[in-house]
């Protein structure tokens, strides 16, 4: 069987064949959006393209709809726009979460509303949420099986982009009160968004959030930024902006040591597209061994380390649920730099902010795969929390 020959005919390539919303739906779709008063859709899920982006962001546009996007999916919606609210995942931004509740009518697209998205099943009731839910889905199984919404819309999102932009909100009572009314909310969402985004000082001497606001600056659109679980991530959820579709690679299964691999395959799919990696140290260690894979095929991704000597995640939560009870958390790291020029890759150590500029400088400069590791104090376990934090508070509870 390994080694005879048959004669076969030859097939076509293959084409997916994705389902289309009915007029019905789309006609019922404009009524819920005609009377909605806080309305916010939230953009997820696989088979998007660049048309089917640029037509719900044309769509968003005409009629002053607030956009967010799912864990991990950020990139579905220019993070730039003045429409957009934020993300919908881990670590959501508390009035953005509140804004998802109050929302009257909610228009989802693509995204499962899975636990990361809904907060583990607190933002929306199960299973009818008390707003109304408009879910397309490509997937027919995925509908109404955790959420029985108003309108559910079996279709492909390319499908079902061309049929939203042949839809008219409108007539003149609508677009006097709504529209007017709608634009506040936008207004207020982006606010709140951009105050979510500053970047907040924490413990010691390396800032995470000025890295990334450092990124926000040099990064090219197109830019293809990977990672893999763990709280550092927050950070990059918090405070990148993705402008373009498909920059985004990150698990929505929470699994560690996804970014080092991620970063590796789109380099060398997209070989003229700077690449740029996060990992933990714990998440680095478990698939850093593909360091070796992109020197020995010249894909030169950087590889940045954010290194706070732990699991942070799990650290996390024992502080809060048995505080001060440390156990199989703390890391023993290699010196990931050297390790770098072992692989034969660049690589340097960032301890303090004002070295990450020309470190990152360097790094695309080098002509080689690089690791930035960056030694972030312990304390700074979330942008907004530390670990004394954490455990002060509950011993208090």
């Amino acid at each position: 069987m390994l080694t005879a020959t048959a004669a076969v005919a030859d097939t076509k390539r293959y084409e997916e064949v994705q389902a289309s919303p009915s007029h019905e739906a789309m006609d019922k779709l404009t009524h819920l959006m005609q009377a909605a008063e806080r309305p916010l859709a939230i953009l997820g899920g696989s088979g998007w393209n660049g048309k089917a982006r640029a037509q719900f962001q044309a769509f968003a546009e005409q009629s002053n709809l607030p956009v967010a996007c799912a864990f991990r999916y950020q990139d579905r919606f220019d993070n730039n726009h003045p429409n957009y609210a934020g993300d919908v995942g881990i670590a959501i931004n508390p009035k953005l979460a509140q804004r998802v509740r109050n929302a009257d009518v909610l228009l989802v697209v693509g995204a499962r509303l899975g636990e990361m998205t809904t907060g583990g099943y607190t933002l929306l009731d199960v299973p009818c949420p008390k707003q109304k839910l408009i879910h397309v889905h490509p997937g027919a199984e995925e509908l109404g099986r955790v959420y029985q919404g108003v309108l559910l819309i079996n279709s492909g999102i390319p499908e079902f982009m061309n049929e939203l932009a042949q839809l008219h909100i409108g007539g003149a009572e609508w677009n006097t009160q709504r529209k007017t009314q709608w634009a506040a909310q936008i207004k207020e969402a982006r606010a709140e968004f951009e105050d979510w985004t500053t970047p907040r000082t924490m413990p010691g001497r390396l800032q995470m959030g000025e890295v990334m606001r450092h990124l926000n600056a040099v990064l090219q659109p197109d830019a293809i930024v990977t990672n893999g679980a763990g709280n550092y991530t927050v950070w990059l959820h918090r405070n990148y902006r993705y402008r373009n579709l498909h920059t985004q690679l990150a698990p929505t299964s929470g699994a560690m040591g996804y970014g080092v691999p991620a970063g590796v395959a789109a380099k060398a799919v997209h070989p003229d597209r700077v690449v740029v990696s996060f990992s933990g140290d714990g998440c680095f260690l478990m698939n850093g061994q593909e360091l070796a894979t992109a020197v020995q095929y010249g894909l030169n991704v950087i590889f940045i380390v954010v290194n706070n000597g732990m699991y942070g995640t799990i650290r996390m939560h024992q502080e809060r649920n048995y505080p001060a009870r440390v156990h199989g958390t703390a890391l023993h790291n290699p010196d990931f730099a050297a390790l770098a020029h072992a692989y034969g890759a660049h690589g340097e150590t960032v301890e303090e902010t004002a070295q990450f500029a020309p470190a990152f400088a360097r790094a695309l400069a080098a002509g080689k795969p690089a690791v930035l590791e960056l030694r972030i104090d312990p304390q700074a376990i979330t942008p907004t929390a530390t670990l004394d934090g954490l455990r002060e508070q509950a011993l208090k509870t």
